[in-house]
């Protein structure tokens, strides 16, 4: 067995707590090996993107998100989308019937109403506690799993940042394609 190897296999018996092999229990130490070099051929590429929002509502990502996949060259994996906020969220929703969005837009407003007098947190405004929960109720993150390339969204699935604040927002997004 080569050094590499097995410097491989002491790293990942230290750190996941794998079972130390034996050297004659040659299929276990195959199995072994094989998960070391599954590893090496990982590739994790992460980027940041800026979306500009003005005001209450959902931006669709998708094509951005499609762009950064391609450009990653990861062909099955998984991309994961996080929202650097807590006043803004991330969900998957239907992309093609812009109705569906505004219900759920609607839907929330009734839900986590604004002026309620129960709320302490206002510091930014009336809308400030709203979004916190609001978000809280949806994703800071999505997960999609990727194959032959392609994100594998529905028919008729978007990705969107769901904008809870009254004014326009400059939202970092971070975006983490893992796989091969």
């Amino acid at each position: 067995m080569s050094s590499e190897v097995e410097t491989s296999l002491t790293v990942f018996r230290d750190r996941l707590e794998i079972p130390h092999f034996a050297r004659n229990d040659k299929e276990e130490l195959a199995g072994a090996s094989g998960f070391v070099l599954l590893c090496a051929s990982m590739h994790v590429q992460t980027e940041q993107f800026t979306l500009r929002t003005t005001g209450k509502g959902t931006y669709e990502i998708t094509d951005k998100i499609e762009a950064l996949l391609r450009e990653s060259k990861i062909k099955n994996g998984v991309v994961t989308i996080f929202a650097q906020h807590t006043s803004c969220s991330l969900i998957v929703m239907e992309n093609a019937d812009p109705t569906a969005r505004r219900d759920l837009e609607e839907f929330f407003d009734r839900l986590v109403p604004e002026n309620s007098d129960y709320f302490e947190h206002d510091s930014e405004g009336v809308d400030d506690m709203p979004s916190h929960i609001r978000m809280v109720l949806t994703h800071s993150s999505e997960t999609i799993p990727v194959a032959e390339g392609r994100m594998q969204l529905g028919t008729w699935q978007g990705i969107f940042l769901f904008e809870h604040r009254r004014a326009g927002h400059r939202r970092k997004i971070v975006v983490t394609v893992m796989g091969e």
